[in-house]
């Protein structure tokens, strides 16, 4: 299942105008081509490099500008460009100004031009239950190295379902109609999920631990997330998830409560883009 996990592993500024000068950070150097046929995907970043396998053209915009896909507007064929790209940092650059480099890596070669706007959006926000918290706090494994602040996202396909590797001791796999987390945060948990169900999701739990958490979904959410991950795939539209689903009521058994508001999200839509990078 390539749609689910290329997105479990690409888990999230404004728009210059002419007359600002332009102070954001950029890459030294970034090569970008075109993703090879296979399964291999993920994220590097150690401080001197910054690389991606595999990820879709739409999720680098999102990526950029600091919002959730369902923020994003712009054309269909972005779910489908995927790109490796490979760059070189300025010493001493965080993982934190990667967004602004991309931002400026996408308008120089894909001549992007995006603005930002307020938009209503239905929104599901998750919080505590009345009843008693069932979540199971993750062990930490004695072993395990220190953290060093990369950042190392990979994905693979073996027998045992679709792995993702989320960083130190965090993993998630999707097999059965399943997705077993192992030492994830409550932002990793939501971020895996959500194109699963059919909008935004929030956390308003304030809950701070490692977690390991199996979380069931359906057919039909199943088929939202082709919707969203690959939007070329013909799929009926009353194959959208609708509320309660399997991955609402996972959470519910949790203790938690998964329940659908109204939003007023800022998004970024898309004026410009070229299918095609400028040369490396």
């Amino acid at each position: 299942m390539m749609a689910s996990l290329t997105f479990l592993v690409c888990a999230a500024a404004v728009a210059q105008t002419p007359n600002t000068r332009d102070t954001r950070p950029r890459f030294e150097v970034a090569s970008i081509r075109p993703t090879e046929p296979g399964i291999k995907i993920g994220v590097h970043f150690d401080g001197t490099t910054a690389s991606y396998v595999a990820v879709p053209l739409r999720d680098y915009v999102a990526m950029a500008y600091r919002v959730r896909i369902a923020q994003l507007s712009g054309p269909v064929w972005l779910a489908d460009a995927k790109f490796d790209i490979s760059a070189k940092l300025p010493a001493g650059t965080t993982s934190e100004q990667i967004p602004e480099m991309m931002q400026v890596l996408l308008e120089q070669r894909f001549k992007l031009e995006c603005h930002r706007q307020s938009t209503d959006l239905p929104v599901y926000v998750l919080t505590v239950g009345k009843g008693p918290l069932k979540l199971k706090e993750s062990v930490a494994d004695p072993d395990a190295p220190a953290p060093t602040g990369n950042v190392d996202v990979s994905g693979r396909r073996t027998d045992k379902g679709s792995v993702v590797s989320l960083g130190p001791g965090a993993s998630v796999t999707d097999k059965d109609g399943r997705l077993d987390f192992k030492g994830v945060t409550i932002d990793q948990l939501l971020n895996s999920i959500e194109r699963y169900v059919d909008r935004p999701v929030f956390d308003k739990t304030g809950l701070t631990g490692v977690y390991d958490v199996t979380i069931q979904y359906s057919i039909e959410e199943l088929r939202t997330l082709l919707r969203v991950t690959a939007p070329g795939v013909t799929v009926p539209d009353s194959a959208a998830a609708s509320f309660p689903g399997s991955i609402p009521n996972s959470f519910e058994s949790l203790g938690l409560k998964f329940e659908p508001r109204p939003g007023r999200l800022d998004t970024v839509v898309i004026d410009r883009i070229e299918k095609t990078p400028a040369q490396n």
